[in-house]
């Protein structure tokens, strides 16, 4: 469980431990995943243990994403009220989303991409816009990558995604959106995703 980002105490092995004896021991450094020239796509293969670690580091950057995202909105100063909420208890989610995957994957962990904001927001309008997109998208890609995972990886994946589908209604609500506008979620790939964070004004360099 993501606990002060390690298993709860009691659990006799830890969600890392469990994951450095199991997943990531032996895979080593996948490559896939998140490259330095961006989302690389996720070839499609049966669940293994090579698959989560590419799964999870393609959520790990876009965990990145988000928490620079909601950190440089607080530094410009100017949510005011349920979106400053939001936006402080998120970007502390998202930071330890970032931590719980790093320390998850050890050795097997990627470099951050570099993203860039080709124009960030200015206001409290733009920012609640960027806030809905980056949510949807967000949960688009666990939902998306869900098939990849073997057990064990999607059960890592779970404990975020839940807090994630949380977070999109939470900023749907906030801007006056259905919290829950359909039945189901369309999932989407990595290229989907990038084609996705491209129409919103993010760049992966």
């Amino acid at each position: 469980m993501i606990d002060g980002v390690r298993g709860s105490k009691g659990e006799g092995v830890t969600r890392t431990e469990w994951f450095e004896r199991g997943l990531v021991t032996g895979v080593g450094r996948v490559s896939g995943g998140i490259l330095a020239g961006g989302f690389a796509s996720l070839a499609a293969s049966s669940p293994s243990r090579s698959q989560d670690v590419t799964s999870l580091n393609f959520a790990l950057g876009y965990e990145e994403l988000q928490a620079a995202f909601y950190a440089q909105a607080l530094r410009d100063g100017f949510l005011r009220a349920q979106w400053l909420q939001f936006a402080q208890t998120v970007a502390t989610h998202e930071r330890a989303h970032v931590a719980y995957l790093r320390q998850t994957l050890g050795g097997a962990a990627q470099p951050s991409p570099r993203f860039e904001l080709k124009r960030p927001p200015a206001s409290l309008g733009e920012f609640s816009r960027m806030a809905v997109v980056l949510e949807d998208i967000g949960v688009a890609l666990y939902d998306g990558q869900a098939g990849n995972l073997t057990a064990r990886g999607l059960a890592v994946a779970a404990e975020i995604m839940s807090v994630e589908s949380r977070h999109a209604s939470w900023a749907r609500a906030i801007a006056g959106e259905l919290p829950a506008p359909v039945a189901s979620d369309v999932p989407a790939d990595a290229a989907q995703v990038r084609a996705q964070l491209a129409g919103a004004g993010v760049g992966i360099v």
